[in-house]
């Protein structure tokens, strides 16, 4: 089943990159206590998430702080390697990046896409939420490869 808006988030472990290597964090401390714009993509350093997604909500991040949001996380299904040299190479500055290496929390949600034909394996559908103390306040999930409502100025209009 797809999460909707309504639903709690699931309780899972991400990680993260952090100074001292990788870090492991619950999705229950990410999100408790905080209104947190969350945006997931298909893969780090790949055209449509590198061009457009992340950049937008970089771009964004004020406006949505502006608006009552504490925090902006970029969830992807890669390691946290990945996510920390993607952060780094697109200045991503206070959006948290987050990763979901296998897949936990994007499968729990129901937002899951075999991408193995692409040689990408199990990846996550793109979308954003808007998530309020672990609740899905705001969804905006695409079909698989499209980039119509997920971006950060759809959200922003919709906060």
């Amino acid at each position: 089943m797809t999460i909707s808006v309504g639903d709690k988030l699931p309780s899972v472990d991400l990680m993260e990159m952090t100074e001292s290597g990788p870090s492991k964090v619950s999705a229950d401390d990410l999100f408790a206590g905080k209104k947190v714009a969350l945006f997931a993509v298909p893969g780090a350093f790949t055209p449509t998430c590198s061009a457009k997604h992340l950049p937008g909500f970089v771009a964004n991040l004020d406006a949505l702080k502006a608006k009552g949001v504490d925090a902006v996380y970029c969830l992807s299904v890669n390691d946290p390697f990945v996510m920390g040299a993607w952060g780094k190479a697109q200045e991503a500055g206070e959006v948290r990046m987050l990763a979901d290496p296998d897949a936990a929390l994007t499968k729990a949600m129901g937002v899951e896409f075999d991408a193995s034909g692409a040689g990408l394996g199990v990846r996550s559908r793109r979308y954003s939420m808007v998530v309020d103390n672990g609740s899905v306040t705001q969804l905006n999930l695409e079909e698989t490869g499209g980039f119509e409502v997920s971006d950060a100025e759809t959200l922003l209009g919709q906060i």
